[in-house]
């Protein structure tokens, strides 16, 4: 099989061969294109995966092009990792949000409308080509915002594009931890959008465990979700939320921390991966171990400012070890083996949540098979969560008109309704900021 990676010199890229070359079973991926923009990137990360394969019997070939076209014929799988603006253009989204006061993170608020702006038209550009030159294939999606990319994408290629993200598979595997349950056998009552979801129940052999988790506040204060939101909020909620959810629950603090922090996390990784690619140029660098040491100090650094808002302390040991690749491995052997699996996925909703429409994309526990992924039924959500899921789904249709229309007032209409941006006049001044830094938003008129 022909898996084709689009951000192919991104820095995580070797996540994804990894959990490739450990995958030895009949029908797995034998040859992996890396696409990428910047070939100088692509040279850094073909080195790295080198590296990786050395003794390893038959692993995957590896090529690389800077020929998106080239690169999706004959795909069976695309796996879509992209950065529009690359890490400048993410340290520039915290900059202008921050200076209104406002958050600036890459998938929340206004910088994840910025970054949706930028790389909705890259991404439904991609859908089409897809459709156009690898029709059989499975677009596998991490670009983010997850969501909003995916449902931008599915308008052209259905349900043959699914999005990723690895916080709801961590997030369940935490409290079946935390409870003394193997992740394995434990079923996830999970629901929401990307970065905007809820844990409500944890079932092992038909039991809810979440309730004796709620109840202890040991056992509580024992994971990262529950130094990061606190006992007695947890059990306000009677469910445990997604980590993003706390910068909407502890805006004003998570803003504050923003600000006062030495460098925004955009700004960090783009430093760090600078010097990563740098030291790449050495022909002598020892490719392997300047990634790896690298991966190791960015997963260590991850909400660092959240953690330090709620004094949760450094993140655990167990959760260093990333899981997007393994979420990706696994969905794509689910269809091309018809191994049948459930993962928590963004798909099209159909008729799972009854407050949102069908064609809107959400994040559930799906069942997986050589027919792509089926979304399970769930139980509706509560009042709460139900407003603050709509209220920003109907932002992210908005990012999606106006990334049609080009309507720079649509735009504005955009950052105005999301819940984290408190004024119109805020919001009119985001998209000035925005369109005098980002090429990209020339668009917008």
């Amino acid at each position: 099989m022909k898996l084709t990676i689009l951000g192919g010199g991104g820095f995580r890229v070797p996540l994804v061969y990894g959990a490739l070359l450990d995958d030895h079973a009949e029908g797995r991926v034998t040859h992996v294109v890396l696409h990428d923009l910047d070939a100088g990137r692509l040279s850094a990360v073909t080195r790295v995966l080198a590296e990786q394969a050395a003794g390893v019997p038959d692993a995957p070939g590896v090529s690389a092009t800077t020929d998106l076209d080239e690169a999706l014929r004959g795909a069976d799988f695309v796996f879509s990792a992209i950065r529009v603006g690359g890490l400048e253009g993410r340290a520039a989204d915290e900059r202008v949000a921050l200076a209104e006061g406002v958050l600036g993170q890459e998938t929340v608020g206004a910088g994840g409308i910025a970054y949706g702006l930028r790389t909705v038209p890259v991404a439904v550009d991609i859908a089409r080509r897809v459709a156009r030159l690898a029709p059989e294939a499975w677009v596998i999606n991490f670009t983010n915002p997850a969501g909003l990319v995916t449902e931008a994408m599915s308008r052209h290629l259905g349900d043959r594009v699914i999005g990723i993200c690895d916080s709801p598979v961590g997030l369940g595997r935490r409290i079946a931890r935390v409870l003394g349950a193997n992740p394995k056998e434990a079923w996830i009552d999970y629901v929401g959008l990307n970065h905007l979801g809820w844990v409500r129940g944890l079932r092992v052999a038909g039991r809810d465990e979440l309730p004796r988790l709620l109840a202890d506040p040991a056992l509580l204060g024992s994971f990262e979700e529950g130094r990061l939101f606190g006992a007695d909020w947890l059990r306000s909620l009677g469910a445990v939320p997604n980590e993003y959810l706390h910068y909407y629950y502890f805006n004003r603090e998570a803003v504050r921390a923003y600000q006062q922090a030495e460098k925004t996390r955009g700004a960090f990784l783009r430093e760090q991966q600078a010097r990563f690619y740098a030291e790449m140029r050495d022909p002598d660098a020892p490719a392997w171990k300047v990634w790896d040491d690298t991966r190791a100090e960015r997963e260590a650094t991850y909400m660092a400012e959240n953690r330090e808002t709620a004094g949760a302390g450094e993140r655990d040991e167990d959760d260093l070890s990333g899981g997007y690749e393994k979420v990706a491995l696994a969905l794509m052997r689910a269809i091309a083996r018809d191994e049948r699996t459930t993962l928590i996925l963004n798909v099209r909703n159909r008729h799972t949540l009854s407050v949102l429409d069908t064609d809107a994309v959400i994040e559930v526990p799906c069942l997986v098979d050589a027919n792509g992924a089926h979304p399970v039924a769930v139980d509706p959500l509560p009042g709460h969560a139900t407003g603050l899921v709509c209220s920003v789904k109907a932002v992210e249709r908005e990012v999606l008109a106006a990334a049609g229309s080009g309507s720079r007032a649509t735009a504005v209409k955009a950052f105005a309704l999301h819940p984290l941006v408190d004024s119109v006049a805020v919001a009119r001044r985001l998209v000035e900021g925005y369109t005098e830094v980002h090429p990209g938003l020339a668009y917008l008129r």
